[in-house]
């Protein structure tokens, strides 16, 4: 038997090895002997039974910051709102247990309502194509910039590699070009970006330029007045533009990624379209382009969804989350395009109203030329320990 031969051999017997000099026994060598006291802290000896343990157990649960207890202090990227008939049909036997790479005859429906999404996005980013697949505002990011990789080797141009990104972005946004292996380029946008220094930059490395990285309107809270001659001056000199589309609830319907010039965006599905955001996910990160990088988006080896091309899979199911993504969905189809404008509208009339009414209480951090923000703004709250003690 095998245990014989092992035995035979030396192994498990306690005999010496001869290659190693090491009695194989089971027990621990005397070198890794623990000589000093261990495990002196008072909670690993004051607890003494089962009852105890359970309370201390819940005494640490009690610690956890929860929605039960108090107020998630999230970033108003985040749509707060997540109603519930948009959240029912999650709970659907026919969402729930479809299987992501069950036969293309069984998923028909799941299909038109995963490819309608994708037609719901492309007309509110102003853009030509959509790929579901990634699963995060990162997972997008690097898919969107894995897009643009494979568009300029497609033309000759895969040398490119250089990627700008403003200070104030998002540190995901850095991240994500790094794993792209892209050199990354930082512009000062403190007090918005400006032009000339921009422009020199661009021009600088016109020759291997990939990427700029913009998040519209910006995470200093108020929209770039230049963006659109921004993006031109990145096209112009043989880059494109990728935007960052966390802050989407102060555009929907009111402007769009395509509008202002980007060639490719993400969406944080978990963020404006009302996916619950908070509790460590899921996320859905869709990314939306141009007609020039369509060719490029995502595909599945093992099911290729119909927007699939060249780009191999980033995430493990060919449209990523799927079984959430009848939360936006249901946002959409029950707003409308004038339910989901006029939520944009309510999120920065919001938050104008929020600051005009703490302004003289705080110091506000960063507004535009007219004093306003856009869906959100930043209060500096540096001095409230020097005031207050």
């Amino acid at each position: 038997t095998l245990v014989s031969a092992l035995k035979a051999a030396g192994v498990g017997g306690g005999a010496a090895l001869p290659s190693a000099g090491i009695a194989v026994d089971g027990a621990m060598p005397d070198t890794f002997a623990r000589v000093k006291p261990f495990l002196q802290q008072k909670i690993f000896n004051s607890i003494h039974s089962e009852t105890e343990m359970m309370r201390y157990m819940h005494a640490l649960q009690l610690k956890d910051l929860a929605l039960d207890k108090s107020m998630i202090s999230l970033g108003s990227c985040t749509m707060k709102l997540n109603s519930v008939s948009s959240l029912a049909p999650c709970s659907w036997p026919e969402i729930t247990n479809m299987h992501p790479f069950a036969p293309e005859s069984h998923t028909k429906g799941y299909r038109e309502m995963l490819e309608s999404l994708e037609k719901y996005l492309v007309s509110v980013t102003g853009f030509d194509a959509c790929s579901l697949q990634p699963t995060s505002g990162a997972s997008g990011e690097y898919a969107g910039l894995l897009v643009i990789r494979k568009y300029l080797e497609s033309i000759g141009q895969g040398s490119r590699n250089v990627c700008i990104i403003p200070r104030s972005a998002h540190g995901t946004n850095p991240a994500s070009a790094a794993m792209c292996d892209m050199q990354i380029k930082w512009i000062d946008d403190s007090k918005g970006m400006d032009l000339q220094e921009f422009k020199q930059l661009c021009e600088a490395h016109k020759d291997n330029l990939a990427a700029l990285m913009v998040t519209y309107p910006s995470t200093r809270a108020f929209f770039e007045d230049n963006i659109q001659e921004i993006c031109q001056i990145v096209h112009d000199n043989g880059g494109q533009v990728y935007m960052d589309g966390a802050n989407m609830n102060a555009q929907l319907g009111l402007t769009s990624p395509g509008m202002i010039g980007a060639d490719v965006c993400h969406l944080n599905l978990h963020k404006t379209f009302s996916i619950p955001h908070g509790g460590g996910g899921p996320g859905l990160g869709p990314i939306c382009v141009r007609k020039h990088l369509a060719p490029h988006l995502p595909n599945h080896s093992v099911v290729s969804p119909s927007s699939g091309g060249s780009l191999a899979a980033v995430s493990a199911a060919p449209w990523g989350q799927a079984g959430i993504a009848a939360i936006p969905w249901m946002f959409c189809t029950m707003l409308g395009p004038q339910g989901v404008t006029d939520s944009a509208r309510y999120a920065i009339l919001n938050a104008n109203y929020m600051k005009a009414r703490l302004a003289p209480h705080y110091s506000i951090c960063a507004t535009n030329a007219q004093d306003r923000c856009s869906h959100e703004f930043i209060i500096d709250c540096s001095d409230i320990r020097r005031k207050s003690g």
